[in-house]
Formats: structure tokens, sequence, C-alpha cells
């Protein structure tokens, strides 16, 4: 089969930063699905492992890239038990196993949701990763009920980003909360409104931005950005027993003992942490894509893609990766084979 992987950790647009590699088809073991991908999304994790993973060393083995999927099942393991070979599916992958960027790939079904009825392969292919991102931070680690409202609001940092841009519609549709998203630009502040969220702020401006709506504090606060430069505004704008979730590593220390006062917490989330540690409740990986899928298929929560590639080729990588390093994507980017 064909893949798309890398062996040294190079600038996008050196000519080695991406290669076609030939890989003998795999086997699947005992809970594998084998899959024939055909759409796959580009995420900032699959930009950071490029440029990470082989500084100033080169990998005995190429390293295949790519999370999220599409694709249909053509050969099972002996103990699944929750698809069958046919069966459409959608997936974020698991971060130590082979990825995406092939013909065939294999996933352990305890992470895979059937694909939603409704939407096309590229629609699908854009929502694992980000939406297993926002299920997690929101209602597995900020422990949000679902439906409570309550008039109990979420500040949303990085609106328009892949995991922001889902983040509102859950936490709108599900949680019912009045959320507040951040934008800087005039396109995201309208995609950030397309999508539920009630109130827009500048992320330059944070803590007087939300101020100026009125609101002093907030319950919940999820960090989809950077965790370090908005740190002191997330300690002045957390209510006291709130709550506040990232998914970006922060580049210096930060000081935890400024919540202690207000015993607010924080939390992170790291979509892989199941399939990586192969935890006891894997399987909830399972069970929230196929709550996002009946989501999708009953128009409660919408795709976010916004711009689609073809070719399982370099070429096409090597733009895809430079779309996601420019930073300035809205929405998700997903490539077809």
């Amino acid at each position: 089969m064909k893949a798309i992987g890398f062996t040294e950790s190079r600038s996008i647009t050196d000519e080695q930063s991406l290669l076609e590699i030939s890989l003998d088809r795999p086997e699947p073991g005992p809970r594998d699905l084998l899959v024939k991908v055909s759409a796959v999304s580009l995420n900032p994790v699959d930009v950071k492992v490029r440029q990470r993973a082989a500084v100033q060393t080169q990998l005995a083995e190429p390293r295949i890239l790519g999370f999220d999927a599409v694709g249909e099942v053509v050969a099972v393991g002996q103990d699944v038990s929750l698809f069958k070979v046919g069966d459409r599916v959608f997936y974020a992958g698991d971060i130590s196993r082979p990825g995406s960027n092939a013909e065939f790939q294999l996933v352990d079904e305890r992470i895979v949701g059937h694909k939603p009825t409704q939407l096309s392969i590229e629609e699908a292919a854009a929502l694992p990763l980000t939406s297993l991102t926002a299920w997690e931070a929101l209602f597995d680690r900020l422990s949000i009920q679902t439906e409570e409202g309550k008039n109990k609001t979420i500040l949303i940092i990085g609106g328009a980003g892949g995991v922001g841009s889902i983040a509102i519609q859950l936490a709108k549709q599900v949680g019912k909360l009045n959320v507040i998203a951040t934008a800087s630009r005039s396109e995201t502040e309208q995609w950030v409104k397309e999508l539920g969220a009630d109130t827009v702020v500048n992320h330059h401006q944070l803590v007087e931005d939300v101020k100026a709506q009125g609101i002093e504090q907030v319950d919940y606060i999820f960090n989809t950005a950077d965790t370090y430069n908005h740190w002191e505004a997330m300690v002045q704008l957390i209510k006291p027993q709130g709550g506040i979730v990232g998914i970006v590593e922060s580049k210096e220390p930060i000081n935890l003992s400024q919540l202690q006062g207000k015993s607010a917490s924080f939390h992170w989330e790291l979509m892989f942490t199941r399939p990586m540690f192969n935890t006891l409740d894997m399987v909830q990986q399972h069970h929230i894509l196929q709550q996002i899928s009946k989501l999708t298929d009953e128009g409660i929560i919408r795709s976010t893609l916004t711009e689609t590639m073809n070719g399982l080729n370099v070429d096409t990588f090597k733009l895809a990766h430079q779309k996601i390093e420019s930073g300035k994507m809205i929405g998700k980017l997903v490539v077809t084979y």
C-alpha cells in the first residue's frame, strides 16, 4: 500500500519533509479493524509530530502521519464485536500507531464510530479528533452535565479553530450554556456566531472585553489556544469553584497556586490518552463518536469542514501542512483519496 510519512523533522518546504512510502498491507490484531481510508483531515498535531519527532536524527522506519479518517472496514480481528466488514466508519486514531495518511490503516474498534449517514465523507472526516477533544474536555474533564444551562457561562478561547468550532456547538446545544467565544478577525467573528456563540470577544484584550459585556466572571473556561499567555486572564475571569480546561502545553511554568483562593480547578485534555494508555474506559471514545454521529445526522451540530483537497501524494500533504502552519485556518481542512 501507499502511505505518506517522514524520517526527519524538516521544514515543510524542504524536498524531504514528507515522503511517499510503499508498505505491506497490515493484518488486524484481535480487536482491530482494517480500514480502507477514503478521507482524512489535518490537525495541528500532524504538524507538531512532524516537527518534533525526528529533530537532528533520522528515524529507522518512516513514521506515517494522520489521525482523523473516514473509510470502509475491509477486515476485522477475531474479537471484534462492534463492527463488521462493509461498515463505513470514522475515527481519530491512536498517536502510538501508524496514521491515516495511507491507503489502509489498523485501528482498535473501541475508538471508532459509525460514520454519520447524512454527511459526505469530507464532512465526516472533519469531525472525530476535534469532537472527541471537545466532548472529553467539556463533559469528562469539566464534568458539565448535559442540559446544564441554569444561566452558566463558558468562555472558549480560540473559538474559530478546529476544536473551538465543535466546542461552541456542544456547549450550546448539549450543555445549554451561555457561550462566549474569542475571535480577532471579522471572518472568524462571523464564523463563531454562525456556530452558536452568544458573545464574541477579542483574545488580545480578553479581560476587558468580557467585562465590557457585563460579565465579571465565568463558570468555565476552555482554552484551545495558548495556555501560558492567557493564564493571568483566566485566573481573573474564572468564578470561585469554577473549572478551566486546556489542550495546549504551556511553554513556561504556570502558577496553579493562583487558583487556590477560588478553589478553582485546572484540567488537561488529551484525546489520545485513552488509546495511548489502553485505559479501562477506552470504549468511551466509541460511545462519544456514536453520539456525535447521531447529533450530526439529526442536524443538532454541523461539520466544521471549510476546505477540501484531493490526492494521497506528497505535494497535496505539503500544501495542507503549510495551511495548518499558517495559523489562519478557520474550521477544518480535509484531504480525500
